[in-house]
């Protein structure tokens, strides 16, 4: 089938978002024969003519939309990316009248609410590289969809629950030109790499599970640094791993660094570090192969709120892990996440100040925080009343400790006012 795959998103913030999972889900497709054209919005400049070339050129019969983002996390004045995105959907549904299938990390978030809320057809709730083939090949022979894992169907609900890629190597990483083709120069791209699926953590506000489930599931490292190399010699130098906690298991992120050393590769990368049980050897591993930042969530070091939290790790934890990464090196750059539940005064100023004795690079600093449906979060914010129970939380919403957002935002900017490196 004639198959046109596009990027809705249209944000740039600190860096230019590379589609990578559209480009698995592409990589796929054209794996079964299908003719496949990909169209990342983040680099056209006129987003309706670039929709509408691509539909003349291509006379797709199915039109997928990836959507990354729902808004910004922000809680002043959060900009809800889910709206430019249906714009986006309406635009294409004005231009044509095949089917139109979405798909993406934010909405599988929302998969109801947000297939409900556009005029798409259908939605992939998941991982979607196989799933799309599946939902091709039956629209191929005008067959239902019924029985399709994560697969909604507009006005009939949910075909069969979502199922997760055991073996992510059965699905190959994207050829170089489905991300860098239409770029220009590669060298100034950060090109994102996906190594491990799943995350195991459960942190109390995290949508990660929603999205990728608490099964880890790894890609061979030998097979990531191939195709790191394949892009290297393509001209991009740079990398970051979008792994929520690239250290962990440490014996898979020792072996993935030791790969890449041995590569010999001129690269710089930077990841996402869980402060937890971090060792020095693995600190050196990825100095020595090529790491050059790590971001540190920490998001609180008041051991009452980390546990609240669901985190594993204590402020030692953190203290420790910022030092190994100075030793070798590493820019380090820290979150802190205010004003969840548990939050007081004192737990704010405590935070703020422990922070700064770390003496980051870089420290960012959120006040509220985004409420996903299904997380620890949710059941909190619908006992308190913040939220009610058949709230789908599409919309943005946020917790905030009743009666502290004021002062909370007003210590976070007298902190911020003398430290350039923080960012609120």
């Amino acid at each position: 089938m004639r198959v046109l795959l596009i990027s809705a998103n249209r944000t740039e913030i600190n860096m230019r978002t590379m589609p990578l999972g559209l480009a698995c889900v592409a990589q796929a497709a054209m794996r079964e024969g299908h003719a496949v054209k990909m169209l990342d919005l983040v680099q056209e400049k006129d987003a309706r003519g670039a929709i509408a070339a691509a539909i003349a050129e291509l006379d797709p019969e199915v039109i997928g939309i990836s959507i990354r983002n729902i808004d910004d996390q922000t809680m002043l004045n959060t900009r809800f990316f889910f709206y430019e995105d249906n714009q986006i959907i309406a635009l294409v549904r004005k231009l044509s009248r095949v089917p139109i299938v979405l798909g993406g990390a934010g909405y599988s978030i929302y998969p109801k609410a947000a297939l409900a809320a556009s005029e798409a057809d259908i939605g992939i709730e998941g991982e979607g590289e196989a799933v799309f083939n599946m939902v091709l090949e039956r629209l191929k022979n005008n067959e239902t969809l019924e029985g399709l894992p994560g697969v909604h169907v507009k006005g009939r609900g949910l075909m069969a629950e979502k199922i997760l890629i055991r073996e992510p190597d059965a699905f190959t990483l994207p050829d170089p030109d489905l991300l860098i083709a239409a770029t220009g120069d590669a060298g100034d791209l950060w090109i994102p790499v996906q190594t491990r699926r799943g995350c195991p953590m459960r942190c109390s506000y995290c949508s990660t599970g929603a999205i990728e489930g608490t099964i880890t599931r790894k890609r061979s490292p030998k097979k990531v640094v191939e195709w790191i190399a394949k892009m290297e010699s393509r001209g991009v130098k740079k990398f970051y791993f979008v792994d929520n906690t690239f250290n962990l298991p440490p014996s898979y992120a020792a072996t993935l660094c030791k790969e890449l050393a041995s590569a010999s590769l001129k690269l710089k990368w930077r990841c996402i570090l869980y402060p937890y049980r971090l060792d020095e050897s693995l600190v050196e591993a990825m100095a020595e192969a090529g790491c050059f930042e790590a971001s540190v969530g920490f998001e609180s070091t008041n051991e009452k709120i980390l546990r609240g939290m669901n985190k594993r790790f204590r402020r030692e934890d953190v203290a420790e892990t910022c030092s190994l990464l100075k030793r070798h090196g590493i820019r380090r750059m820290g979150f802190l996440m205010l004003s969840g539940p548990g939050e007081t005064r004192e737990s704010v100023g405590e935070s703020l100040s422990f922070a700064d004795s770390l003496d980051l690079e870089l420290i960012k600093i959120t006040v509220g925080i985004r409420i996903y449906p299904g997380t620890a979060l949710a059941d909190q914010a619908q006992k308190e009343g913040v939220i009610v129970p058949d709230d789908d939380l599409l919309t943005p919403k946020f917790y905030v400790a009743q009666g502290l957002e004021d002062e909370i935002r007003e210590e976070v900017a007298r902190y911020a006012a003398k430290r350039p490196n923080w960012a609120v």
